[in-house]
């Protein structure tokens, strides 16, 4: 049962993924796993298992090398369970699917599932906190190209997909994770005592402040020139009517200030 739940976890089948491909809830998938055989499953969930992994006897399962090309197998087997993401019978609100692709769709259905199985425990506070730094990360990923660059990291050295694999700019990426292997080479080996590391944490902390001081300043800079743009128009707010004006207005204020 330890070899099953590798091969589930080198493939990216969720708990709630495979409970809704074998038909019964999640709290069942946790029971059949705790089981020491899988031969004491129900008959028809194990043949379903079996098929969705490709094998023939639950003794094969132990022999199973899992590579790529095993992995887009299964989840061509999976896929067609999820075919028709918008015809939710828990009547979940599903037009977040609307106008993504098929694999677009897959993959933000397994993202949602995942998440959805991570909070589910409300009283998990390191849970809640990982998912809300992804949610951030989501949010930044567009600012920095080496944001990209470390999830394809975190993808290979987990063994997702291949170490060759580039799908960003293949240079970068190349010396990205070549510093962050001998990074975390160091962290993993202990060579990085809190002590040895302390000044390059407190400059790490002094440039995350600054940056939020110049947002801070920068926010203030501007809500003060919409303050001077809508008195200067005579307005006492944005609306729909008066937005281009008052937009085409603080664009003249900063270019006042830029000349001075």
């Amino acid at each position: 049962m330890d070899r099953l739940n590798e091969i589930l976890h080198e493939l990216g089948i969720s708990k709630v993924k495979l409970a809704k491909y074998l038909g019964v809830s999640r709290q069942m998938i946790y029971n059949y796993l705790e089981l020491d055989d899988i031969n004491k499953w129900p008959k028809d969930k194990k043949v379903l298992l079996l098929n969705l992994l490709g094998v023939k006897s639950a003794d094969e399962i132990d022999h199973l090398k899992v590579d790529t090309d095993y992995i887009m197998n299964v989840e061509t087997r999976i896929n067609s369970l999820f075919e028709n993401h918008e015809e939710n019978e828990d009547g979940v609100n599903t037009s977040v699917y609307r106008g993504l692709g098929k694999k677009q769709k897959e993959l933000m259905h397994n993202v949602i599932e995942l998440i959805h199985e991570k909070l589910e425990d409300d009283k998990d506070e390191q849970s809640y906190m990982a998912i809300k730094y992804v949610y951030h990360l989501l949010q930044s990923m567009d600012t920095a190209p080496e944001l990209k660059y470390m999830l394809g990291y975190i993808s290979k050295a987990t063994g997702f997909v291949k170490p060759l694999e580039f799908a960003f700019d293949e240079e970068q990426q190349f010396i990205f994770e070549s510093i962050m292997f001998s990074a975390m080479t160091l962290y993993n080996n202990g060579g990085a005592s809190r002590s040895k590391i302390a000044e390059s944490h407190r400059r790490f902390v002094n440039q995350i402040e600054h940056k939020i001081e110049e947002k801070m300043s920068r926010t203030l800079e501007l809500n003060t020139i919409k303050v001077q743009a809508l008195k200067e128009l005579g307005y006492n707010e944005i609306n729909e009517k008066n937005a281009a004006e008052v937009f085409e207005r603080i664009a003249e204020i900063q270019s006042r200030k830029v000349g001075n």
